[in-house]
């Protein structure tokens, strides 16, 4: 590429400025002959002739247009650009594919009736269309409710840990967090943006959970309820109990004298109100203001004889927003309340917990509140604090080890990012139950996502357009002509003067910016090996901007996260079967998919060699190697009665694929459990029975058999039938041919299932064989391997009947997730 002069570019700019300049002089020139009464004369005293001039004006003006754009399209600048564009273009669709879904989540779909939606939902017509609503992307985060218990409120763990009986249902069992969720509450009828300050009353064996619903239409908080009558596994929403015209939160509920009352946050509104149930849990009246204060976060106990009330008001001058507490006491929670004499008894950082998060609880005779720590991101993380002293002129408590295990699945775990809210109440058994919000993301992540994302996309356009000029593909950075309006309308005569005067002005500040880019032109010669490698270096940044841009502004959140079956989610073991030799797979195995929200333990089958340490992985849940006496792949299915879901995810060590895709898997196999549900069709067919691969299945239009390579099964079933006595000869043809385990496991399906449909295709984004990187592949004669297992299922079919009578199609699921 040659390098422009200073002269080719002065040449530039004056071709730039005399088209300008001559249509100002033209300009100008009409507006001096427009008052001219020859000029009038000239055109006529008639309508007509005046019509046909301004028709011949419009069209050439049109003409002019049309050549211009012509040659903009033509100049190697247009071409560059648009090369550019679609270079780029094509790299974030390429982004795009290899890291986007492309299945999108299910909207939430309202099982209310359309009555019950429209009043709730106050703009909504019906409850499909309210409950689609929710959900929506929100400024303030996705913030959700998970159920905790243990021996103490020091000893809380997640309901997936505690408290989970076998049931024989695919939705509930095993419960795991979050159980209410802004999807739960929109299926309900009741369109929400995220859930958050839950706050428990226990009635005999029932849970009532209230809670701040952020309403997807009004965007404004209301107070929901649900109801749990088995430990908090499941959930039934309830309603909307509390709407008013400003925005509520906070709701603490607590009983006195046969009543139960509720003390909301309502600072919006300038005063702390409190409110008695009517007809609990649904029906509430106001009962009175009990402080005209804007107070935020505010609970009542009583404790050392009298009523305390803590709560923090940030509207006076000097306040430390989330930093700020006050202290009131009262003989009756109904008031007259008074000040504490240190009031504020915090007025502090924002990161030191004075502001409140939660109710206080009594352990051991100690009194213990809990706080926020607002730093880095609004609700990051709770602190809890041991009151020492607590009269009504001093308050004095210290910090205390909550103990609470932080989640290491990043985005991914429903409160990785923060969690700001905890309720911990004794049952009558003497264990603690606890109620605790989080999120996945921290405050403001939406508005921070797209800001990165368009900087991105604005530093690789300024980026493009300087490549150009060091290429000398564009000359002209502003050139004055195209970027300056044309002025061909005779009625635009009268304001001439102005208009040129600005255009010249215009065309003096786009000269200079020229100038200025001058030294810059034909720097790049991409004849040397300096020059490419400096265009090289451009390039890689330009795509790393355009990905980073895809990814902040289309990649949406960053988690991939669960899905619900019956408004609930559960939980899923990972088993996978390896060697020695394939130990590197293994560790980039583990760290991958112990990320994923639903995995809640990875069991590593160890068939050969030395097994390593369980710490020398990094794994996110739980891991345990179980060593196995000798090298059979009929260990893959060996009973395990440690594994504690009812789900097991079946999956080859040298298969990479994405989150989303074992969580759409998951999701279908709790829709039907008693199917094997996997990512990799096979067909059985021909005379004789032959194996084939996916692309045939899809060519004959269906398959029969599941790989459970990658699969997911109901263990306890799979588990038995493998090893019943009837699947015997099977096992010792899966030991004599090192092959065919999981074509075994698909025929004991068939041969002991009552049921229609045995097996169900899930399709994955996109998965990866990483053992054909290392070598260690274990069948790498394919035809040789095709072949034995053709044997295999010739061999079956005597034994345990004819799967090749079923086949089912690729387009059965209404959402698309097996075309």
């Amino acid at each position: 590429m040659h390098q422009v002069h200073g002269g080719d570019f002065s040449h530039c700019l004056l071709r730039s400025f005399d088209e300008s300049t001559t249509s100002s002089g033209d300009l100008l020139s009409a507006n001096a002959n427009f008052g001219n009464p020859s000029t009038v004369a000239k055109r006529g005293s008639g309508e007509a002739p005046v019509r046909a001039a301004a028709a011949e004006e419009e069209e050439e003006e049109t003409m002019g247009w049309r050549v211009m754009w012509r040659r903009m399209l033509r100049s190697p600048a247009a071409v560059f650009l648009v090369s550019s564009f679609f270079l780029l273009g094509s790299v974030a669709l390429l982004f795009a594919w290899l890291t986007f879904s492309p299945f999108p989540k299910p909207l939430p779909v309202s099982s209310k009736s359309s009555s019950s939606a429209a009043a709730m939902a106050a703009s909504s017509s019906s409850s499909s269309s309210s409950s689609s609503l929710g959900c929506r992307p929100d400024g303030e985060g996705s913030w959700a409710i998970g159920v905790f218990f243990g021996d103490s409120p020091f000893s809380l763990e997640p309901i997936e840990l505690q408290w989970n009986e076998w049931r024989n249902e695919s939705a509930a069992w095993p419960a795991a967090n979050p159980v209410v969720t802004c999807a739960s509450v929109s299926e309900a009828g009741f369109p929400s943006n995220f859930v958050a300050d839950p706050f428990l009353f226990i009635k005999g064996d029932t849970f009532y959970l209230f809670f701040e619903t952020k309403n997807s239409v009004t965007l404004q908080g209301d107070i929901g309820v649900a109801v749990s009558k088995d430990n908090g596994a499941t959930w039934e929403q309830l309603g909307i109990v509390l709407d008013e015209e400003w925005h509520l939160s906070y709701p603490y509920v607590f009983s006195y004298q046969d009543q139960i009352y509720m003390m909301p946050e309502g600072s919006k509104k300038g005063d702390l109100r409190l409110y008695r149930a009517l007809e609990f849990p649904l029906k509430w009246k106001l009962e009175k203001v009990i402080l005209k204060k804007p107070l935020i976060d505010s609970f009542i106990i009583y404790y050392d004889g009298y009523h305390w009330l803590f709560g923090s008001d940030f509207s006076f001058f000097g306040a430390k927003k989330n930093g700020e507490l006050e202290i009131w006491y009262s003989t009756s929670p109904l008031g007259p309340w008074k000040p504490h004499k240190q009031n504020p008894v915090h007025n502090i950082d924002k990161t030191l917990g004075a502001r409140n998060a939660g109710r206080p609880f009594i352990y051991n005779g100690s009194l213990y509140r809990i706080g926020q720590d607002c730093g880095g991101t609004y609700g990051r993380s709770i602190r809890l604090f041991r009151i020492q002293v607590l009269t009504t002129d001093r308050y004095e408590e210290i910090e205390v080890p909550l103990g609470l295990e932080r989640p290491r699945k990043g985005r991914n775990a429903w409160n990785g990012a923060r969690t700001h809210h905890l309720d911990a109440q004794q049952l009558k058994s003497g264990k603690w139950v606890a109620v605790m919000d989080g999120d996945r993301v921290p405050s403001g992540d939406s508005v921070k996502r797209l800001f990165i994302g368009y900087a991105a996309f604005g530093a690789a356009i300024i980026l493009v357009i300087l490549t150009g000029v060091l290429l000398s593909a564009i000359k002209c950075i502003l050139p004055l002509s195209r970027c300056l309006p044309i002025l061909g309308k005779r009625s635009d005569v009268f304001q001439a003067e102005p208009r040129v005067f600005l255009y010249l002005k215009l065309g003096w500040f786009f000269n200079h910016v020229n100038k200025l880019s001058s030294p810059l032109h034909g720097r790049i010669n991409t004849k040397t090996c300096r020059g490419l490698l400096v265009l090289s270096i451009i390039f890689v940044t330009l795509v790393a901007l355009t990905c980073i841009g895809t990814h902040y502004v289309y990649g949406g959140n960053g988690s991939e996260e669960g899905y619900m079956v019956k408004g609930h989610y559960s939980q899923f073991t990972m088993l996978t079967m390896t060697y020695d030799a394939r130990l590197w797979n293994l560790k980039m195995f583990v760290k991958h998919y112990s990320r994923c929200s639903s995995v809640k333990e990875i069991v590593v089958v160890w068939n050969r060699g030395q097994p390593p340490k369980e710490n020398d992985f990094d794994s996110a849940v739980p891991l345990r190697i179980r060593v196995e006496k000798r090298n059979s792949l009929n260990n893959r299915f060996n009973i395990d009665p440690l594994i504690k879901t009812r789900a097991v995810f079946e999956l080859d060590d040298d298969i990479m694929m994405t989150c989303d895709d074992l969580e759409r898997g998951f999701k279908v196999w709790r829709e039907n459990p008693d199917r094997i549900v996997g990512f990799y069709p096979r067909l059985a067919d021909g005379s004789p029975l032959e194996y084939h691969d996916e692309n045939y299945a899809r060519r004959k239009g269906g398959y029969n058999m599941i790989l459970t390579g990658a699969a997911f099964i109901d263990h306890k079933l799979a588990f038995e039938r493998y090893w019943s006595k009837g699947a015997k000869v099977g096992r010792e043809m899966v030991d004599k041919q090192f092959n065919c385990e999981d074509v075994l496991l698909n025929f004991l399906y068939v041969n002991a299932s009552s049921l229609d449909r045995t097996v169900e295709y899930v399709k994955p984004s996109w998965a990866i064989d990483t053992s054909k990187f290392s070598g260690v592949a274990i069948s790498k004669n394919t035809k040789a391997h095709y072949h034995v297992r053709s044997e295999c299922i010739r061999r079956f079919s005597e034994i345990y009947g004819n799967l090749a009578a079923n086949k089912w199609g690729f387009s059965s699921r209404r959402d698309g997730w097996d075309l």
